[in-house]
């Protein structure tokens, strides 16, 4: 953690945030904000677009978990939550709500260091499979167009699948554009075909 980050405290007890703050104040010259108040919190986030968020709740129940949780951004920014005490139902709220790390037993400034670099690499890590999962996603659906782009033509020109992948990678080749939008072009001018 070597750059200088955007790290963003939500803590409503200053007693209780002045050690978190001296914490991450040793492990390099961040900067730092803390937000005391939860009205209007995803606003605030959004507007200071953080690198990371540290919640830090004495005793939270589920509904304000998930609430502060959802309103950090999980899926924008690694979310560090620390808990006095917790249960397995929050700690499944936790983990469904996209918390990077969820710390039990309160927040030491020892600890800031380890936690925030399992978070950051946690979040690495789940955007790299929400991109793969995204990818493969994509993938399947370009695949279930181009097999019914290859049904059109092998009823309307009476040729067999392998002919008609060929007939829609030419005509891609051809036009400078991927196979999948050739398809979905054929896909569509057949639909319109079709409509009475």
């Amino acid at each position: 953690m070597d750059k200088r980050l955007s790290i963003i405290v939500i803590e409503p007890d200053p007693e209780r945030a002045a050690p978190i703050v001296d914490g991450l104040r040793e492990i390099g010259d961040h900067d730092i904000r803390i937000i005391s108040e939860n009205t209007g919190l995803a606003r605030h986030i959004a507007a200071c677009r953080p690198d990371i968020v540290l919640i830090d709740l004495a005793n939270p129940s589920r509904d304000v978990l998930e609430e502060l949780a959802l309103a950090s951004g999980p899926t924008e920014r690694p979310v560090a939550m620390f808990v006095d005490r917790s249960d397995e139902h929050l700690t499944r709220a936790a983990v469904e709500a996209g918390i990077s790390a969820y710390v039990v037993d309160g927040l030491r400034p020892d600890r800031i260091k380890p936690v925030l670099d399992a978070a950051v690499a946690r979040f690495h890590m789940f955007q790299r499979m929400r991109a793969e999962l995204a990818a493969t996603r994509t993938a399947l659906e370009e695949r279930k167009v181009i097999d019914r782009a290859k049904a059109v033509l092998m009823k309307a020109r009476g040729i067999d699948e392998e002919a008609a992948y060929a007939l829609l990678r030419k005509t891609a080749m051809d036009q400078g554009k991927r196979v999948a939008e050739i398809a979905q072009q054929l896909v569509l001018a057949a639909g319109l075909l079709s409509c009475r």
